[in-house]
């Protein structure tokens, strides 16, 4: 669904996936993050590499605002908190930076702790 702005001179739309993806890659990029989580829905987490950035990235994009939801693993021995808030930091700057959306929250879900050498297909 894409939602649009009304300005001056006309209206822009962005869709969930272009904020989906600018969320995903600043998640990827932070330290700290294994991978992205493709969830629990077929009975076993799906882990995914930068292959496919949305996946472990739910939003809601409103007219002005928007919600990020991530399902991450993340490198075992990281302080799992300071990893989280750096990455809600990272995603809300990525986000409000390239859209001009105001982000009213990101909400992140540990499904995984991860090894360095864990390869991730």
């Amino acid at each position: 669904m894409a939602e649009q702005l009304q300005l001056e001179m006309g209206n822009i739309r962005i869709s969930n996936d272009v904020v989906s993806k600018i969320a995903g890659l600043a998640a990827l990029e932070t330290p700290g993050i294994a991978a992205m989580s493709g969830g629990l829905s077929e009975g076993w987490a799906k882990r995914l590499s930068g292959k496919n950035v949305q996946k472990g990235v739910t939003v809601e994009v409103g007219q002005l605002e928007a919600a990020v939801d991530l399902r991450i693993i993340v490198l075992y021995e990281t302080p799992i908190h300071e990893v989280c808030r750096m990455l809600q930091q990272n995603v809300r700057s990525a986000v409000e930076s390239m859209t001009g959306l105001h982000i009213v929250e990101v909400n992140v879900k540990v499904e995984g702790v991860a090894f360095k050498n864990d390869e991730f297909s």
